[in-house]
Order: C-alpha cells, then sequence, then structure tokens
C-alpha cells in the first residue's frame, strides 16, 4: 500500500512512471540532473509531478543520444533562470542537428538493408 501523500512518489513508483530505474534516478540525483527531493524523516526520497516533469524531458534528451555532460549543462542553464533560455536553445538546436544526422545515416542504412532483402529474394 503507497503511503505518500497526493502528488508525491516513491522512488520505486517514480521509476515506474518516468521509465527510469530506481539507480538511474539515484545517479541524476547525485550529479545534479535532478534537485530538491524531499526526503521523509526515514530519508526516503519522495518525488514530485515536477519531477516527473523534467524526468520527461531528461528521458527524451537521454533517447535522443544526448551525453549526459550536455545533459547537465542544460539542467544547470535551466535553474538558472529565463537568462539562460538562448543558451538553452542554441544547445537543443545543435543536439537536434546531431540527431538529424544519426536519422539520415541510419535511413542510408536501413535502405541498404533493403536493398540487400531485395536481391535475396530475387536469388532465392
Amino acid at each position: 500500500m503507497d503511503t505518500t501523500a497526493a502528488g508525491t512518489y516513491t522512488i520505486g513508483e517514480c521509476a515506474r512512471r518516468s521509465g527510469f530505474t530506481m539507480d538511474t534516478l539515484r545517479y541524476y540525483e547525485r550529479i545534479g540532473l535532478i534537485g530538491d527531493i524531499a526526503r521523509t524523516p526515514t530519508g526516503q526520497r519522495r518525488f514530485s509531478d515536477e519531477h516527473l516533469e523534467w524526468l520527461g524531458v531528461l528521458k527524451c534528451l537521454r533517447d535522443t543520444g544526448m551525453p549526459v555532460e550536455q545533459m547537465h549543462r542544460f539542467a544547470t542553464l535551466a535553474r538558472e533562470g529565463d537568462h539562460t533560455i538562448p543558451e538553452r536553445i542554441a544547445l537543443l538546436e545543435a543536439h537536434k542537428t546531431a540527431v538529424d544526422a544519426r536519422m539520415d545515416d541510419l535511413a542510408a542504412k536501413r535502405d541498404y538493408l533493403l536493398g540487400k532483402i531485395d536481391y535475396y529474394r530475387s536469388v532465392s
């Protein structure tokens, strides 16, 4: 039975909702990607809806291949306030360019595989 207050989540519940492992959540907290996590009197973490929203951002960045160092830079800029928005935009634009390049490379490799499949079907 979950005895957490409404809008707060244990690390297990946060892991389930975010798609990250508990180990990853602890690591992200330790390196400063996630901050301001409340603790119970016994030291158990309590994540909030805001944490889950932020973890959604981090998941997108991670899943698209952004290195942890860049994710950390993005998190630092976000914490520093709105005056860092231009730098955050630049960081995200550079990441998008890298994602686009990887997608183009994968599309070319997929086309190559399709050609091989067609060839092998034609000789079988």
